[in-house]
């Protein structure tokens, strides 16, 4: 009788052999340490903490500053220890917004004239911006070069930019009396540019000149996003140019414009260093913006709360307009 042979040894349910002979998963694959996975988390906000410094340094901090100091009577007198100032609680903005007295008449009538000049230098930018963007579209010869023209104001230093333009403006030696008087023969006698109701047809102009090249690098990128085949479906249907304009370009500009006249907003409402450049410490009457009106009330007046004071009113007021703006924007583009 045969000798039974010995059994072979007994295999468990979970050994890796028999799950790899069945099929079944192999072996668990290894886990990524902890702190890997907190290094690759944090890495995006450890990038972004420098920026976030220096926004909260340069921004923040100096706002938030300027709210307490506009609840303070801040003058000449306590610069030394500006903490200890005296409380005025509402006092500088009761006297900024009190119309009958002579510093609320003098800050309406600059609000005024920045909403005046605002409204020109907006829609005078985006208009050429917009003319050159479209006119720039197709192929040309030498069409590299013109764009690179047009954006020429935009690339120049600010400060030297107008303050060319300032020594452009002057009476007896400037070139646009050079140019308008002595040349052309326009005007009787040179004008004083720079002085008087002049002034703000003045600023107009060098505003427009720094800020429409913005404008016309963001509606020619805007163009790039059109697809042709609308244009030719357009032709097609029998559309002139000044109705695909209208049918076709400009409604597909809409998201576009819509940022971008905000921004031109901003920066042409809050814009200091071209009137500063342009006229100095003080500014003519007609050119009296707010941020040269505020500028003055706290530096030449030295009374830092009515200042501080005029320049939260301001900020809330451009808050206002924004969210107005993006509120209507919105809607209209969503009805539409």
């Amino acid at each position: 009788m045969a000798e039974a042979s010995p059994s072979a040894p007994a295999r468990h349910a979970g050994d890796p052999g028999e799950a790899g002979e069945a099929g079944g998963p192999g072996p668990p694959r290894p886990t990524r340490p902890r702190g890997a996975r907190v290094r690759r988390i944090g890495l995006p906000y450890l990038l972004l903490a420098p920026a976030l410094a220096f926004e909260l340094l340069i921004h923040l901090v100096p706002m938030i500053a300027g709210v307490f100091i506009s609840f303070k009577a801040l003058t000449q007198l306590y610069l030394a220890n500006w903490q200890h100032a005296p409380w005025a609680g509402l006092s500088n903005y009761q006297i900024a917004v009190n119309f009958h007295t002579a510093v609320g008449q003098t800050l309406l009538h600059s609000f005024v004239v920045t909403c005046a000049f605002t409204v020109l230098a907006v829609s005078m930018s985006w208009l050429f911006g917009t003319a050159a963007a479209i006119l720039a579209q197709d192929r040309f010869r030498g069409r590299g070069v013109l764009r690179a023209l047009f954006l020429t104001p935009y690339a120049l230093p600010v400060y030297a930019s107008v303050i060319t333009w300032s020594f452009m403006f002057q009476y007896n030696n400037g070139l646009v009396n050079h140019l308008v008087h002595d040349e052309l023969g326009i005007t009787s006698k040179p004008t004083f540019w720079l002085l008087g109701d002049n002034s703000f047809y003045a600023l107009v102009i060098v505003s427009v000149w720094r800020n429409w090249p913005f404008a016309f690098l963001v509606v020619m990128a805007g163009l790039q996003t059109i697809p042709r085949e609308l244009y030719e479906a357009s032709a097609i249907d029998g559309a002139g140019v000044w109705q695909q304009m209208r049918r076709v370009t400009m409604p597909s500009l809409g998201a576009i414009n819509q940022v971008l006249v905000l921004v031109l907003f901003l920066w042409t409402f809050n814009d200091f260093t071209t009137p500063y450049v342009l006229f100095g410490n003080a500014a003519p009457q007609a050119a009296d913006v707010i941020s040269i009106h505020i500028y003055q009330a706290s530096f030449l007046t030295w009374n830092f709360g009515e200042g501080s004071a005029m320049s939260v009113l301001l900020l809330l007021f451009l808050l206002l307009v924004t969210g107005v703006y993006l509120l209507v924007t919105s809607r209209r583009r969503s009805s539409a």
